[in-house]
């Protein structure tokens, strides 16, 4: 098969788009053709280098995969059925996996990070990964809905125990996770504040359902909250963006708040005051992906058309440097997609 591969560390230059062995799809695997391959930044730690992590060399990334089945072995699917793929691998036999909380899993992983993932033609993955999507469903979508949609949904929906009443801000909503999270917190009828930067990209965070977008280059996202909300704060942050933002973000909470975050993109050290914490009654959660069963949710609200993932631009497998360069940009808005003829 065809592949887009690392064999070191460094710059987007690195990808070689070569040929590659066929995965060997393990005893109750199923063997996917590839269509599309949505990109993350854990793409671009991976091929930049992680502090004391590991990657397999040479490497094919990819957590977000949506194609047709090859081979079905006893997963009960028919040769060609179209598929999209649950990111997160886990044992299946501990307590937390036959909890559905299989993101706590002790062996937890992502396909694509310490195993070959969708850079690719073909890829192989566990029965319980393989999800049927419908005939409306493109693969180029597909691909883009699982990782953002399901950490998304474990942090408003699980982690947040988002309601109706609540009001949710959302940092960079042209983000993966961002736009995903705007789409959620609308759909189960919160208000939502969400943050980008510049005209055209608050109007795409309008688009998908923000009642307030704050200009995060020029507005004081704290007096906009504050003034939206009467003075309360938000009850809900979703903060991904780490260092740059973790202070204000704090301080948008209402008393008795809930910040969650899934990751920090712009480092990870910060400063908290305690007393903002006891004083004010916040919780701060910690989200990492999310269970198969919760994707599941997650899903069908996209096969009814509720949600949607935002495409910024597609690539074919044979331009994933090109495709890296793009996401390293700042004017994207959505996911990159690559795309395997």
């Amino acid at each position: 098969m065809k592949a887009a591969r690392f064999h070191e560390h460094g710059g987007p230059e690195v990808f070689k788009y070569e040929d590659a062995p066929d995965p060997v799809t393990p005893p109750g695997g199923v063997l996917v053709r590839v269509r599309a391959c949505a990109m993350n930044h854990l793409d671009l730690w991976q091929r930049r280098g992680l502090e004391r992590v590991r990657i397999p060399m040479p490497h094919i990334s990819g957590a977000d995969v949506s194609g047709e089945v090859v081979e079905a072995g006893s997963s009960g699917l028919a040769a060609g059925t179209r598929v999209m793929l649950q990111p997160g691998l886990s044992c299946g036999r501990c307590a937390r996996c036959l909890a559905g909380e299989d993101n706590y899993c002790a062996s937890y992983d992502v396909l694509g990070y310490q195993s070959n993932g969708g850079y690719a033609e073909l890829v192989a993955v566990p029965a319980a990964n393989v999800i049927a999507i419908p005939s409306h469903i493109e693969f180029a979508a597909a691909a883009a809905f699982p990782l953002v949609f399901l950490t998304a949904w474990h942090m408003l929906m699980t982690r947040a125990r988002l309601i109706e009443s609540d009001v949710v801000l959302v940092l960079a909503a042209g983000s993966g996770v961002g736009h995903a999270a705007v789409q959620i917190a609308r759909a189960a009828r919160a208000r939502v504040i969400a943050t980008a930067r510049g005209p055209a990209k608050m109007e795409r965070a309008r688009q998908l359902g923000a009642d307030l977008v704050v200009d995060a280059d020029q507005d004081d996202v704290l007096a906009r909250v504050r003034q939206f909300t009467g003075g309360r704060g938000a009850d809900v942050v979703v903060e991904h963006v780490g260092q740059a933002t973790w202070e204000k973000s704090v301080r948008c909470l209402a008393r008795g708040g809930r910040l969650v975050t899934c990751g920090a993109t712009s480092g990870f050290k910060t400063d908290l005051d305690l007393r903002h914490l006891f004083a004010r009654q916040l919780t701060f959660l910690g989200s990492y992906m999310g269970g198969k069963a919760e994707l599941l949710r997650a899903a069908y609200l996209f096969f009814d058309g509720a949600v949607a993932p935002v495409i910024d631009s597609t690539f074919p497998l044979s331009e994933t440097a090109q495709a890296h360069r793009r996401m390293e940009s700042s004017d994207r808005f959505g996911k990159i997609v690559l795309v395997v003829n």
